[in-house]
């Protein structure tokens, strides 16, 4: 891994609210869940991760796809060419060891939003890595009181890391 990549902790949760990302810290990884009716076949993996490269941050994906439930079944065991990806063992360069300041991070830096796929929903992997920023909107119905939306950056204060405080509160009070 990254060895700035540190960790954020959970984020708190928000109630009534969705959240986005424009951009993915190096080293997160995500999921594809299937919507209900559609499944993985078997053997694919539903994980992505943002890997950093000479030209900047991509996703590697695996080819994975969300398929009708009824379909797979008819479908049988699948012999596929398997999926390639860049060799592994391609060594990468040992990243420079000082602690670097995300406010200077170039948007290449970073990973965009992952490519959608069709009948899946992206979920978060494990956790989020310090330099992360996430976007919060209240779900309609519960944005009767401004702020209606807000932004959080995982960052480290005075040693601690932390997710920035978001004013908003998504409620459906009158």
């Amino acid at each position: 891994g990254f060895l700035f990549a540190e960790k954020c902790p959970p984020f708190p949760r928000t109630e009534f609210a969705d959240i986005t990302a424009e951009r993915y810290v190096p080293g997160t990884e995500l999921y594809y869940e299937c919507d209900s009716g559609y499944d993985r076949r078997s053997g694919d993996h539903p994980g992505i991760k943002c890997k950093r490269e000479q030209q900047g941050a991509s996703w590697a994906y695996s080819g994975f796809k969300c398929i009708d439930k009824n379909i797979l079944l008819s479908m049988g065991p699948v012999t596929e060419v398997p999926f390639t990806q860049e060799p592994e063992s391609k060594t990468q360069s040992p990243a420079p060891q000082k602690q670097e300041d995300f406010s200077d991070f170039n948007q290449k830096d970073f990973c965009g939003p992952p490519k959608a796929l069709p009948h899946a929903s992206i979920k978060v992997r494990k956790y989020y890595y310090m330099g992360q920023e996430l976007h919060f909107k209240c779900q309609s119905g519960y944005d009767k009181r401004p702020p209606t939306f807000g932004t959080s950056t995982c960052k480290k204060v005075n040693g601690s890391i932390i997710w920035t405080p978001l004013d908003m509160q998504c409620t459906n009070d009158s």
